[in-house]
């Protein structure tokens, strides 16, 4: 598969069984990857996530099949009101190599820009491929943390 033809626009309400299918199967894919689980999104009705795209931006790429997503949010409160996080990122394995990843995460990053000064996100340290394209696209790591 390559990006040609691959439009890249925000989700609309109308959009809420399309990015339900394809957030389920992220969930169900890459479980570690995620802060919910394909449990609880799965019992939830079509209209929790058609409230979701109509309270919140989440990028799809594709028209009548999403073959990825990324959603943004501007953090909440005064001292945070300058940083984005970058969330729920995910694509399809079959468009994995065709720079819908990268092309998500630009759009991202393009609308994000017009909003705040810092875009943040976290990702699982064993995905090698998405920690790859976060770095390639400027991001930097700058978690610590310890187990105990």
């Amino acid at each position: 598969m390559t990006d040609d033809g691959i439009e890249i626009r925000r989700l609309a309400r109308e959009d809420a069984a399309l990015y339900r299918e394809i957030r389920l199967e992220a969930l169900q894919a890459n479980p570690e990857a995620f802060g919910s689980t394909f449990e609880v999104e799965d019992a939830q009705p079509l209209s929790l996530f058609s409230d979701r795209l109509g309270s919140s931006t989440v990028l799809g790429a594709g028209e009548t099949e999403l073959v990825g997503i990324a959603g943004f949010a501007v953090q909440q409160g005064q001292k945070e009101a300058h940083k984005g996080a970058l969330w729920g990122m995910y694509v399809r394995p079959a468009a994995r190599n065709a720079k819908v990843g990268r092309r998500l995460v630009e759009a991202v990053c393009n609308h994000a820009r017009q909003q705040v000064e810092l875009v943040q996100l976290s990702v699982v340290v064993e995905n090698e491929q998405a920690r790859s394209l976060y770095t390639r696209l400027g991001f930097v790591s700058t978690a610590w943390r310890r187990t105990l």
